[in-house]
């Protein structure tokens, strides 16, 4: 029988057994939220980088498509659960029943349940496996080594715009920025220099064959993601201010701390800061929340008069008062939107620049609303499809009015399709993919659009060049205007050198374009 001082002895050792185990248990439960993060995360967006995902983590999660969050709940989060249950029960449960073999001279070894001991170090093991796996998938690994590498190509390269003269016309144009969401050259057949054997944008291709595409080979085609431009709000950033878009480290801010009111970049001049000095009337429109990754602030606080989303349609009876589908309205309604407020900015006496971001070709699947005809197996080509249709109609309308004599009309992906299941069934894994781009009534001819090396960065000294300004030197942030002969970036160092170069620490980007200068 068990004296009262030998309870009392074992009490203590139960309770640290006990704990010990819970804290494995916690730990085979991070690592698989890790490991099935992880896939699920790459089987949906692909693998964009790892900015895009610290990026997504430390966002508010305000206008995020319906449904998404259900679908990491049911694939990412329940399998991780359910693993970790499995495992912790396998290692760490009071069987009854042990599992016994003959070994020598007739003893006998046991072979389950395993022992505290070699249980905490399987779970341990595990763990580790899970948790690597997970950081190289996500290519974490990368961003570490790239973090901890400093680099001068903002001190060698970068053109503050407020440094050099910018020269507009005498009678300065409108600008029409149309931003396709995911909108890639991949959609063009194989014969025009896509991924399939069939055209998905043929209103696209026709507009680009017609006017100004730059592009990466002799037909029409685009130009390459480069990391800090790989989701939205990155690739708004870099092609409106020629820098890509850099969580800052401390990310325990909300939203990265490009959330906050008044708060997104401030010491960067951007696309809108320029027009805006020069007398523009400038409005941001899309069918979703403004406020979703920052997009409100960046472009209220850089020199935009107003902003247009879900919530300002539902106020303007565009749509009834509780309506969302998706990630809020669907395209056509944007564009009949858009034509109604650009008929009234029109209306004004200064020059205006209206930007809009499509939303229907988004991951997963985009959404097919009642203009999208099934003439596709995979519901997202039907939406790629429709939004290439809606797109021309739009460029169409927008020829009749009469302020279309002096805008000019931009029309540019954000970046490549995030929906990795569609590029897996559909493109060969060594395709190399591009943006979608073309200038429509540019007040300047370009010196050659062929066979061009170039990223988003590039579009923001181009866009200014389209609407007949004069850049000296012919380069603002790190990007070129593709109008001139000066080669860009990547043209002189090369794709990779450049992809490499600003994945590293900047101690210029964060002492110039964190704080208000």
């Amino acid at each position: 029988m068990e004296t009262d001082s030998e309870i009392i002895v074992k009490k203590p050792k139960r309770f640290r057994r006990i704990l010990a185990t819970a804290l494995l248990c916690v730990l085979v439960l991070a690592a698989c939220l890790c490991f099935f993060s992880a896939k699920w995360y790459v089987d949906t967006y692909g693998r964009i980088g790892f900015d895009a995902v610290l990026f997504t983590l430390t966002s508010d999660l305000n206008g995020v498509q319906s449904g998404l969050i259900t679908e990491y709940l049911l694939h990412g989060a329940l399998p991780a659960a359910l693993c970790a249950a499995a495992v912790c029960l396998l290692l760490f449960f009071p069987w009854k029943k042990a599992l016994r073999v003959p070994f020598l001279r007739g003893r006998k070894v046991q072979l389950f349940p395993f022992s505290r001991w070699f249980s905490a170090i399987l779970c341990l093991l595990l763990s580790i496996v899970l948790i690597v796996y997970a950081a190289f998938d996500v290519e974490l690994v990368d961003y570490i080594v790239s973090g901890l590498q400093i680099s001068s190509l903002y001190e060698n390269a970068y053109v503050e715009p407020d440094s050099v003269e910018i020269t507009f016309p005498e009678e300065k144009r409108n600008l029409i920025y149309i931003v396709l969401e995911s909108m890639e050259t991949s959609y063009l057949s194989t014969e025009e220099g896509g991924a399939l054997s069939y055209n998905l944008i043929p209103d696209l291709y026709q507009l680009a064959q017609e006017n100004v595409n730059f592009s990466h080979n002799t037909d029409v085609g685009g130009f390459r993601e480069v990391p800090g431009a790989s989701w939205t709000i990155g690739a708004l950033v870099a092609q409106t201010s020629g820098v890509p878009l850099v969580t800052p480290e401390d990310v325990s801010d909300w939203q990265n701390g490009y959330g906050k009111e008044g708060v997104f970049l401030p010491g960067l001049t951007t696309l809108f800061d320029i027009l805006s000095e020069n007398g523009y009337y400038q409005a941001l429109m899309v069918g979703s929340d403004a406020n979703f990754g920052g997009r409100k602030t960046y472009y209220s606080t850089h020199g935009v008069d107003t902003v247009y989303d879900l919530y300002t349609a539902r106020s303007d009876g565009i749509v009834p008062s509780d309506y969302f589908v998706w990630w809020g309205m669907e395209d056509m309604y944007l564009f009949e939107y858009a034509k109604q407020e650009i008929l009234e900015i029109a209306e004004q006496d200064q020059p205006f620049a209206f930007t809009m971001l499509t939303v229907d070709t988004h991951h997963i699947g985009g959404y097919t609303c009642d203009l999208c005809e099934d003439t596709y197996e995979e519901s997202y080509e039907n939406a790629i499809a429709c939004s290439s249709r809606q797109v021309y109609a739009f460029v169409q309308w927008l020829m009749e009015q009469d302020f279309y004599e002096n805008t000019t009309i931009i029309i540019t992906g954000d970046h490549c399709s995030m929906d990795s299941g569609y590029f897996s069934r559909n493109v060969d894994d060594d395709y190399v993919r591009h943006v979608y781009n073309c200038f429509i009534n540019a007040a300047v001819e370009p010196s050659n659009t062929e066979n061009r090396s170039f990223c988003a960065l590039d579009m923001f000294p181009t866009t200014l060049a389209a609407i007949g300004c004069t850049i000296e030197g012919d380069r603002l942030g790190l990007g070129t205007n593709l109008f001139s002969d000066t080669p860009t970036l990547i043209e002189r160092v090369g794709y990779t050198a450049f992809c490499t170069e600003v994945s590293k620490t900047s101690d210029y980007y964060a002492s110039h374009f964190y704080t208000e200068q």
